[in-house]
């Protein structure tokens, strides 16, 4: 029955909205074009959405399936819009004449033709953004630095660069040529470290057998660090049994000592300049609205006082907002992801910072600082859902650590 209606409402919107393309485009075989595609979009949707899945999030052709549909209902709801205020305009204006002028006929004004196009061109730029956002967006890096001052920042350390990457899920890749590009770009900061947030893979530890030797290739001096995500677990799959589950995950966690990545495990590690050192923790996903809490900071940082210098790992962002912001142990900088941003949005820096996801995490990209304490919350590597990026795109976070002097 939900098919159904959802079949029903497709084809209502898509009819009633090409009644803009009827006025703007005299064309009779463009508007059947336009309208073939529509259906077209639909069936592909349908049919990919039926088949059987290996799990929870969606597969490369049901993610694509489920972009190009988006594209399109994102453009006919506009198209509705217009069309439904200009039919309403020409309601009243038949009603109108009808009672009170002598000519007392009710006769509806044709649609203007002027506001056809205007609702097509506004509507376009939805379309072209998240068809752009497949195809290119997706795949449109950005280094973002930073630099950041701490009264407590061992001497040693100051000027140490940090590469933060997130939420690689390379089980929705496409392009290894623009992956191996991202990993040159990534290796190309020269940072001393690089350190990784979590969700390696969507579902299954198998994801990565294209790409543990790419990504194996990343460099710093220091090496790299990393921690789970919530899709790390397998808790996205129906297994045939717990022991399958617990063997996909310490596959995973092989890959990454594979690699020559450091996996901290509600554990912390040293790094050493001389007497000088910072202290790397890394914590499991602990995460609010039904995600996992398998995060413990008071066991990840046992041993550490609140005047060693550490830099926190979580992936999900509202461990900070529940305990690591306020801790008494003085986490100087915690680094997540998991928000990807939505992959949608608006960024123009100095002037507006908006996507849906704000309504969800209160922290979900960038800089924040409370208590005297940072947090960054990278935008994430890769994609999940919808296959592209609009207005939120690809991250790689370079952040330098300064002491502040007096």
């Amino acid at each position: 029955m939900r098919w159904v209606i959802f079949v029903v409402l497709y084809v209502l919107m898509t009819f009633y909205s090409h009644q803009a393309v009827k006025v703007a485009f005299k064309s009779a075989w463009f508007q059947y074009f336009l309208i073939a595609m529509s259906f077209i979009v639909l069936g592909n949707f349908v049919y990919h959405w039926v088949q059987p899945s290996v799990g929870k999030v969606l597969s490369p052709s049901k993610s694509y399936a489920l972009g190009f549909l988006l594209a399109f209902v994102s453009a006919e709801l506009i198209l509705v819009v217009f069309m439904l205020g200009e039919d309403i305009i020409r309601l009243f204006s038949a009603t109108y004449h009808r009672f009170f002028t002598p000519d007392s006929s009710f006769h509806l004004p044709s649609r203007r033709v002027f506001i056809g196009k205007l609702a097509i061109g506004i509507a376009a730029i939805p379309f072209a953004g998240l068809i752009y956002g497949m195809f290119k967006g997706k795949y449109d890096f950005r280094v973002l630095s930073y630099t950041l001052e701490f009264d407590d920042l061992p001497e040693a350390f100051d000027g140490y660069r940090i590469t933060q990457i997130s939420d690689i899920h390379s089980g929705s890749f496409d392009n290894h040529k623009k992956i191996e590009y991202a990993v040159d770009l990534i290796n190309e900061q020269e940072s001393d470290t690089i350190l990784f947030t979590g969700d390696l893979v969507n579902n299954l530890a198998a994801e990565m057998d294209n790409w543990s030797e790419l990504f194996s290739t990343l460099k710093a001096k220091d090496g790299v660090y990393s921690i789970l995500g919530n899709h790390d677990y397998g808790d996205y799959m129906t297994w045939p049994s717990d022991t399958e589950k617990v063997n996909n995950l310490n596959r995973l966690k092989e890959i990454q000592a594979e690699m020559s990545w450091k996996l901290l495990l509600n554990e912390h590690t040293s790094i050493t300049r001389g007497e000088d050192k910072i202290n790397i923790v890394g914590v499991e996903n602990w995460g609010k609205g039904g995600f996992v809490k398998h995060g413990d900071v008071d066991k990840a940082a046992e041993g550490l006082s609140k005047e060693d210098f550490k830099i926190l790992l979580s992936h999900d962002p509202s461990y900070w907002q529940e305990k690591i912001k306020s801790d008494e142990k003085h986490y100087q900088l915690t680094l997540s992801g998991h928000t990807h941003g939505m992959q949608f949005g608006i960024e123009i820096p100095g002037w507006i910072k908006w996507s849906p996801i704000q309504y969800r995490y209160e922290n979900w990209a960038g800089i924040y600082k409370e208590f005297g304490r940072y947090m960054n919350v990278n935008r994430g590597f890769g994609y999940l859902g919808y296959p592209g990026r609009v207005g939120i795109w690809p991250e790689i976070t370079v952040i330098k650590l300064k002491r502040k002097t007096a």
